[in-house]
This record gives C-alpha cells, structure tokens and sequence, in this order.
C-alpha cells in the first residue's frame, strides 16, 4: 500500500524542513526582509530540487551506482511534490475562475 510510504515521505520532508539549512531557502513572509513573492520563489525552487534530486537517482540507479531505498525515497519524495504542485495548481485555477464569475 502506498498511503505508509507517502506518510513516512511527507514526516521526512516536514522533519527537513525545521532543520536550519532548509528553512533558509525559503523565506516565509512574516519575516522581516520577506514577501510572498520570495516565499513562492523559494517554495518554487525546491520543488525543482526535488524533482532533479529523483531524476538523478533514478538515473543513477539505471547506471547500476545508487542504492535502492535511496532511489526509491528520492522518487517518492519527488512524486509527493508533483502532487502538491498539482494540487496547489489546481487550487488557484478554481479561485481565478471563482473570482471570474462574480457579479460586478
């Protein structure tokens, strides 16, 4: 079943994100010098490390130079992102269109 693979993937990505490495790469916008657009920048940024990250242990698997639960957690991790991008895109396209229909 994939649901304990994606909970231990998503425990792993929010136990990285309090470490001090992580947490400066993306700036949340009640911090003094930060603005949404650096925080969506920032969040932007990650999601494509993410996705190289797996593609690149994937390719490493291929190539026979990677450990297996290595590349498998890098997929995973990278899958997880594409659904969240997916998910936050599909959420702003239904409030534009909200917005859209509303009486003037």
């Amino acid at each position: 079943m994939a649901i304990p693979a994606a909970a231990a993937a998503a425990y792993r990505a929010a136990a990285q994100m309090a470490t001090p490495a992580a947490s400066s790469a993306i700036t949340p916008a009640n911090l003094p010098g930060g603005n949404f657009s650096d925080f969506l920048s920032g969040a932007i940024k990650d999601s494509v490390n993410t996705m190289r990250a797996g593609e690149h242990a994937a390719g490493q698997q291929v190539q026979g130079k990677a450990n297996l639960v290595d590349v498998v957690q890098s997929v995973n991790a990278a899958e997880i992102t594409l659904d969240t991008v997916v998910a936050v895109r599909d959420k702003v396209v239904a409030a534009y269109q909200s917005i859209m229909n509303m009486p003037i």
